[in-house]
């Protein structure tokens, strides 16, 4: 019989279990290598549990709750998206990464000349002081993470757990232990992008490069992975 406690600690370990996905912890990654407070970090990591949590509740609800039925092709171009959004965050952050490297050059260059901080792109130096942009960036991000795997969560507990409602509370659940895993792998992951951002900048930038790569590379095999492999294209 499903208890009030069986579903609260099976929902809160496979929450936090799925935060350690690997195109999660990638894309919220080359985020927060832009920041150099492990508060703001960690926040960043909150707020895409927030947006994942908020798309695998209307999903599943919806098929729980009323039988919507998700095609697999429809399934397969929400997780395709994870992998555009993959490459496109790592890019951004290249971009930034060679204006910042090539602002550094002029600067030593001629110190007396004024430089404008290019460590941002463009919506960032338009919109970045503003608050609902900071907060929206990872929302998006864990918007689109949670489009693309909430069918398959809500599929998954059927089996477990029959009655809908309970089901549905197994999702409210899922999604709180998703925000908290999110939230402690990110503030482990930030340290040493904080750590170098007070310290040596070069090296911080380094990171943010790796990072970078490391999210466009996944989502290029995200991309063969979902379109070829498994039949997108077909």
């Amino acid at each position: 019989m499903i208890t009030l406690f069986s579903v609260v600690v099976l929902g809160l370990f496979l929450g936090m279990r799925h935060a350690t996905d690997a195109d999660h912890v990638i894309a919220v990654s080359t985020i927060v290598s832009r920041e150099n407070k492990l508060r703001s970090a960690t926040l960043i990591g909150g707020l895409w549990g927030i947006g994942h949590t908020i798309t695998v509740m209307i999903v599943g609800t919806a098929i729980l709750l009323f039988g919507v039925v998700i095609p697999r092709r429809t399934g397969l171009a929400l997780e395709f998206s994870v992998g555009l959004m993959l490459i496109t965050l790592g890019l951004l952050n290249l971009k930034d990464l060679r204006n910042w490297f090539r602002n550094f050059k002029d600067r030593d260059a001629d110190n007396s000349y004024p430089q404008e901080d290019p460590t941002t792109n463009r919506l960032d130096r338009i919109f970045g002081n503003l608050r609902f942009y900071q907060v929206l960036r990872p929302l998006l991000v864990g918007c689109v993470h949670g489009l693309a795997g909430s069918a398959a969560l809500a599929l998954m507990v059927i089996p477990i757990i029959q009655d809908p409602r309970w089901a549905v509370a197994y999702l409210m659940v899922f999604g709180l232990g998703t925000i908290v895993g999110m939230m402690f792998i990110i503030a482990a992951i930030s340290v040493p992008f904080t750590w170098t951002a007070r310290r040596s900048a070069h090296f911080n930038r380094r990171l943010g490069v790796a990072t970078s790569f490391l999210s466009v590379g996944f989502g290029l095999f995200l991309i063969y992975q979902i379109g070829f492999v498994e039949g997108l294209f077909k």
